[in-house]
């Protein structure tokens, strides 16, 4: 039922999307690094699907090659699980390792970056990304998706790491509600503990 869920509200995004863009999504999957001959370079951080979403739309609007910044050790698929760890390396500034860079970063002109917001900052692999990469006179277009909470500190953190980057206006989009889903679990459960 969770998976058939997570898969419905994705699909529901996808759709909205779609329409918003006057574009239709096909249900393949992404791989890891789909590089072509483009200039522009779409790279994303996901954890729930929402931003990979938003990631395929712009590269098959400007027409970009679209790389998935994935970490070396994957995070855990527990949601409290994630963002415990996720704390704990925003507060220890971590860059974990990642699975793949870029192999030739020099191409590109524009990067558009895209990531969640983690408890209110910049996640830890795009810091990571970041340092591994030279940015410097390129355009750095950010795209993030958030929960809610809005984009917190990781603008000013971008800005303060990315220093040699030209980096434009960022676009924004609250698209997750999963802490909001285990808050009115946890609520339903508590109604219903009598009856279980």
């Amino acid at each position: 039922m969770d998976e058939k869920f997570q898969r419905s509200r994705r699909e529901a995004f996808q759709v909205l999307i779609a329409a918003a863009a006057g574009l239709s999504f096909a249900s393949s999957p992404v791989t890891a690094q789909t590089l072509g001959r483009s200039n522009q370079l779409v790279a994303y951080l996901t954890r729930s699907g929402n931003t990979r979403v938003v990631a395929e739309a712009l590269s098959r609007n400007v027409g970009a090659d679209l790389f998935e910044i994935r970490t070396a050790e994957p995070y855990p698929v527990d949601y409290e699980a994630h963002v415990d760890l996720a704390q704990r390396q925003r507060d220890a500034e971590a860059t974990p390792r990642l699975a793949e860079g870029v192999s030739d970063m020099a191409r590109y002109e524009t990067v558009f970056l895209g990531f969640p917001i983690w408890g209110g900052a910049l996640p830890a692999p795009i810091r990571t990304f970041v340092a591994t990469h030279d940015l410097a006179g390129k355009i750095l277009v950010p795209f993030i998706t958030h929960g809610g909470y809005g984009t917190g500190s990781a603008p000013e953190t971008l800005a303060a790491i990315a220093v040699d980057a030209q980096i434009l206006q960022p676009f924004i989009q609250e698209c997750d509600a999963e802490r909001d889903t285990l808050r009115q679990i946890s609520t339903w459960l508590a109604d219903i503990d009598q009856e279980l």
